[in-house]
């Protein structure tokens, strides 16, 4: 605007001093200017017309990790060429779509292809397609917004546990669930007459028989095949930042142990204890998969519940033959005494714990590497030896495992920088 404003008051006064003067120069002057900038403005108002553009996306949901695909295609329908076109498509994805500045012939088409890379999990937004031109001077601008936003949900990377088990459940004395699955499960237990819909490999021949009448079976959930996963990401507890925070490894490892337990057609339940307490009730397949994955694209580690309250108020939902599964960094140990309250129930029990003694040695190796003394940063701890230093969190670790092992709960530590699989088959 202020670069319009100047060039008017240039004119205005080569005007003013061309009829004054009556000098040819500077008619000539006027005549070249008006020619410059009328040309300009004719070429920037037909910079967009008879242009067809658009986007596609090969995916709307991916993992940290994979790679999404957008296409771009622009196509120039009219004889006059496009000396200068600018695309770009705004988006809050971490990796950003470059833009590009082409020049399209008369009835030409181009078409080309980025491939941007899922680095952070979330919810993220594309947004619709601009596309700019002008003149060669800088005076003029003409823009457009082509198409709708997509969103894209980028779900936490899903590393595998190969050699990860749940542990067996007691079941003595456990009793039929009252509800029926849709899902052929070991635990046949009743049968009752057919109704259009039911599969014919449901069908009890037997009591067909007896009865006259086609007859087919009921199940009820395996109870030893079932687990919960209660997240902790209380905000007074986390450490780091980035993909090596224990936000992040707590996600990572929510993840992968409900994908193993899904692929093994186990019935999976979560408990989140983020801004909110969010649960999802047991379910098998893959539809159970999703909603678990994306409840995790969206979790932070904002929560304000300690942990003992979440597992009170999770105590209803966990039955009997259940394996309950607790991921937090807490080294707080008022939590144990509500976990094990679920042994005496026929539930078993795992903690899958974060090593912060190892998560804030990390963090200072990182920040005296930023400051440039990391020579100075302490030895990073071999492989497979054990904290010793005398840290007050190091001792809270430590008297967290010792009461964890009161109760013979199975404890797995997990560091910022060591892989799940290594970490949960030890």
């Amino acid at each position: 605007m202020f670069r319009r404003l100047q060039l008017l008051i240039l004119a205005a006064i080569l005007v003013f001093a061309a009829f004054s003067t009556g000098e040819p120069f500077l008619f000539y002057l006027v005549y070249l200017g008006v020619l410059v900038v009328g040309g300009s403005y004719l070429l920037t108002r037909l910079g967009l017309a008879d242009l067809e553009a658009g986007y596609a996306v090969n995916q709307l949901s991916g993992h940290v990790g994979d790679r999404i695909r957008v296409t771009y295609t622009l196509r120039n329908t009219s004889r006059i060429a496009k000396p200068w076109l600018e695309i770009h498509n705004p988006t809050s994805l971490p990796a950003g779509l470059p833009g590009r500045a082409i020049a399209l012939g008369g009835r030409t088409e181009r078409s080309w292809l980025i491939r941007t890379p899922l680095t952070r999990r979330g919810h993220f937004r594309i947004e619709p397609l601009q596309i700019r031109t002008g003149d060669p001077f800088g005076f003029f601008e003409s823009s457009a917004s082509v198409g709708s936003g997509i969103n894209v949900t980028v779900y936490p990377r899903l590393e595998p546990v190969p050699l990860w088990r749940l542990p067996a459940s007691n079941l003595d004395g456990s009793h039929a669930m009252r509800e029926r699955t849709l899902q052929s499960t070991p635990l046949a237990t009743t049968v009752r007459p057919w109704a259009p819909g039911d599969a014919f490999n449901r069908i009890h021949w037997k009591s067909t028989a007896r009865h006259g009448d086609i007859q087919v079976k009921e199940f009820d959930l395996e109870q030893t095949a079932d687990a919960w996963v209660m997240l902790d990401l209380e905000r007074s507890v986390q450490r780091g930042t980035g993909d090596e925070s224990t936000v992040e490894v707590a996600v990572r490892a929510a993840a992968a142990v409900a994908d193993k337990a899904l692929v093994e057609n186990r019935a999976v339940g979560m408990t989140v204890n983020a801004h909110r307490l969010a649960q999802l009730q047991p379910d098998r397949g893959g539809r159970q998969h999703l909603k678990v994955m994306q409840l995790l694209a969206a979790v932070e580690g904002d929560g304000a519940i300690p942990l003992s309250e979440a597992l009170v108020g999770s105590l209803a939902r966990i039955r009997r033959g259940m394996t309950a599964i607790v991921i937090t960094a807490s080294l707080s140990r008022e939590w144990v005494k509500p976990l094990s309250t679920l042994r005496s129930r026929g539930v078993a029990c795992v903690v899958i714990s974060l090593d912060i003694p190892a998560f804030e040695r990390h963090e200072q190796e990182l920040a005296g590497e930023r400051a440039g003394t990391s020579a100075e940063a302490p030895a990073p701890r071999p492989a497979g030896q054990k904290a010793t230093d005398g840290t007050p969190t190091a001792q809270q670790w430590r008297a967290l495992r010792h009461a964890l092992a009161e109760f013979d709960i199975a404890v797995y530590p997990v560091g910022p920088t060591t892989p799940l699989a290594k970490a949960l088959a030890s």
